[in-house]
């Protein structure tokens, strides 16, 4: 384990992320709110990031277990230091509660402990929608796109943080590739702010959801979600959101590729769709007969824009969920667990990975009828390594066993099922609002300490997808050799 390159790595995330807090900072300083808690957190970010930094070994080459361990240092040191701002503030006093909310923005989870966001000073507000933004693509590939190091190097840092069962160069370079995945993460999330703005939401909101949206985080600044905005304004969210959540190689190859009709035969991208607006055509249909709604057009409305935000895991909400029929709830649920493409903002086990499973399966049933038969798994016409199918299959195997046991923990609180099932599903695959007590109107506030810092756990476990912070806290990863 070469710890210097690891230290290399978290200082210069940390010095990124306090570079990014200049932007809080001096809209805080435009708009006359206190400076303090983002100086003292910029501060504190240097006076730990700059000598780590300046300690650079003479080689930034980084094996795969340096990669694993610098992720996950990265994205638990960065919640440490990303929550100052809410505590010294006062914005949220409690240590315990400004983690779990600073890992909520980091994760794009969006599950907040706050009751009443609309006290809390317009400069946190932003810092806790930028952390969405920072989070969405991921800080360490913002960081390749800036810093040259090794090719190895690069390639096990973004394996290491990118969601997905595989991640793959779109360009030879894995620098460039950070350049193009982040050049079309900045242009997209300033075509939804503008797009927002010109459909006459507030300026603030328009920045503040442009930039939830893109990282399909939930933080609103509203108190009632995005209830109050109209019905074309969070109609253009529906559409960002599920934008957000395709795999960015499809913008790849419609913008980069002669052969445009490539992007629209990618697999994962057409399941992923048609599992929303098969989810939004059930839900609207069963809130009418149910008699939720007297309109389809509005039953389908408010079904498209939380079917969008709980797939993509955004989380943003218009209404409660809690009154919602049985039948949609569940379908929620199942939206929840598969989540968005791999390669996106997103979380969830990924469409990809719910498809690679799915083959498999139907693959091992068919090799119980001709056993002397080799039948392959494929996807967009390739043939799918075994490592990655086997890769997934334990992914999910592992998914299921960290769940129940999150649920297990939780439960201590004794708060009832609909709350402590929906609170771990909700947390572990960075979604944001669950059902009963952490419903869409309510927030984590009334969890105790213990069941904050699971689920908090659980939001870094989720957007890492597991084996990083399990390897972190592994003997093996920190044996010499």
């Amino acid at each position: 384990m070469d710890l210097l390159v690891v230290g290399y790595v978290i200082g210069t995330a940390l010095m990124i992320e306090g570079a990014l807090m200049l932007i809080p900072l001096l809209f805080a300083a435009f708009i006359g709110e206190s400076v303090v808690p983002f100086l003292a957190a910029i501060g504190a970010s240097l006076v730990i990031g700059f000598p780590l930094y300046k300690a650079k070994p003479g080689t930034s080459n980084l094996l795969s277990k340096e990669g694993v361990v610098s992720t996950a240092l990265v994205w638990i040191i960065l919640s440490l230091t990303g929550m100052l701002p809410f505590i010294i503030s006062g914005a949220i006093p409690d240590p315990v509660d400004a983690f779990f909310e600073t890992v909520s923005g980091f994760t794009t989870t969006g599950s907040t402990i706050l009751i009443n966001v609309e006290i809390l000073p317009k400069s946190v507000l932003l810092w806790r929608s930028l952390m969405h933004w920072i989070g969405g693509m991921g800080i360490l590939v913002f960081m390749l796109a800036l810093i040259p190091l090794s090719g190895g190097t690069q390639m096990n840092l973004m394996k290491a943080e990118s969601p997905g069962p595989s991640i793959s160069k779109l360009v030879p370079r894995a620098q460039d590739t950070a350049k193009i995945l982040y050049g079309i993460y900045f242009a997209m999330t300033i075509a939804s702010i503008l797009v927002f703005r010109l459909l006459g939401m507030p300026l603030f909101d328009s920045v503040c959801i442009g930039l939830g949206a893109a990282g399909t985080g939930g933080f609103s600044v509203l108190n009632d979600g995005c209830a109050s905005y109209t019905t074309l304004q969070q109609a253009a969210i529906t559409i960002f959101v599920t934008l957000f959540g395709i795999n960015f190689n499809f913008y790849f190859l419609l913008l980069f590729k002669r052969d445009k009709k490539s992007a629209f035969k990618m697999e994962e991208v057409n399941w992923y769709l048609i599992i929303m607006l098969s989810s939004i055509i059930l839900m609207s249909v069963c809130l009418v007969v149910e008699g939720c709604y007297d309109s389809f057009f509005r039953a389908f409305h408010d079904s498209a824009f939380h079917a969008a935000s709980i797939m993509t895991t955004t989380g943003y909400v218009t209404t409660d969920l809690n009154v919602w029929p049985a039948f949609n709830k569940v379908i929620l649920i199942m939206l929840m667990v598969i989540g968005a493409c791999a390669g996106s903002t997103g979380g969830g086990l990924k469409v990809s990975r719910v498809m690679l499973t799915f083959k498999a399966f139907i693959r091992e049933c068919r090799k119980i009828l001709h056993p002397q038969q080799i039948i392959r798994v494929h996807m967009d016409g390739k043939t799918v390594d075994e490592n990655v199918i086997h890769s997934a299959g334990t992914y999910f195997f592992i998914y299921v066993l960290l769940t129940f046991a999150s649920i297990l923990l939780v439960s201590l609180d004794d708060l009832g099922w609909d709350t402590t099932i929906s609170a771990v599903i909700a947390t572990f695959n960075n979604i944001g609002p669950g059902f009963g007590l952490v419903g869409s109107m309510e927030n984590f506030s009334g969890l105790s300490h213990f069941s904050k810092l699971i689920l908090s756990a659980d939001m870094l476990i989720g957007r890492l997808e597991i084996f990083p912070i399990m390897l972190l806290f592994s003997r093996r990863t920190w044996h010499k050799f």
